[in-house]
């Protein structure tokens, strides 16, 4: 599951009994040789999608830790690249790392649900990070991106069509899931992190009451699954006037 690169298992261990920033600032250094990191068969395909919708000129890459979605933005934003993360320790990894041709790149310390900027960018993007969300907490996030956003402005982020039940990576989730209530239960710091909390019925939903006009894309990429729909989509999301 990790490469030799990656952490421990008392690494891990101390982690999973931190905050999430707690948790993250520790994992920085390794992070990129987990699975938690975004492939980059995700991000290429994301990137070719929003080049066919592009050009942008300023993008947001929202959670953006290390800063693989920077590199997405910096082929489709002609001006400015942001990042923004809660994580010092992410932060200071991705600014070591991450340094793409192309259009200015900065990096931001906030809170996602609290964003420090006004109406400023043309695309938000998001990889990997709203299992750290509860759902009560979504109509809040997408209120704070439906704020940065320029009108017309476009929300992007991949959503992987769930495992079907009789599958090992369904019942895998689960019992994730079941541990991570267990031990937000009887820990303090509690360890946000919910793989099946994220339904897209729910996040169509809260996308249109926070003022966006949602649609689903396939990504072709990753090809249909038996039943014909795709294994990848990508969540388009226009900032109505």
């Amino acid at each position: 599951m990790f490469s030799p690169e990656g952490p421990r298992l008392r690494e891990l261990a101390v982690q999973a009994l931190s905050s999430v920033e707690r948790g993250y600032d520790l994992l920085a250094p390794k992070f990129d040789h987990t699975p938690f990191r975004t492939p980059d068969s995700v991000l290429d395909a994301v990137a070719s999608a929003l080049e066919r919708m592009g050009p942008f000129d300023a993008g947001l890459d929202l959670c953006c830790g290390t800063g693989a979605g920077v590199g997405v933005l910096a082929r489709v934003c002609r001006h400015r690249a942001t990042g923004v993360d809660f994580s010092t320790g992410m932060l200071q990894v991705a600014r070591e790392r991450v340094r793409p041709p192309g259009p200015y790149v900065s990096w931001v310390r906030a809170d996602a649900r609290a964003l420090p900027f006004g109406s400023a960018f043309d695309l938000v993007v998001s990889f990997g990070a709203f299992g750290h969300f509860l759902p009560r907490e979504l109509p809040g996030l997408f209120a704070q991106v439906h704020s940065v956003l320029r009108p017309g402005g476009c929300f992007a982020f991949p959503v992987v069509a769930p495992p079907r039940p009789a599958s090992r990576a369904y019942w895998a989730l689960l019992v994730f899931d079941a541990v991570m209530r267990v031990r937000n239960a009887v820990w303090r710091p509690p360890f946000v992190m919910y793989y099946r909390a994220f339904r897209t019925g729910d996040v169509r939903r809260e996308l249109e009451h926070a003022g966006f006009r949602v649609e689903f894309k396939a990504l072709p990429e990753f090809g249909r699954r038996r039943d014909g729909s795709p294994r990848v989509r990508m969540v388009v999301a226009r900032r109505l006037p």
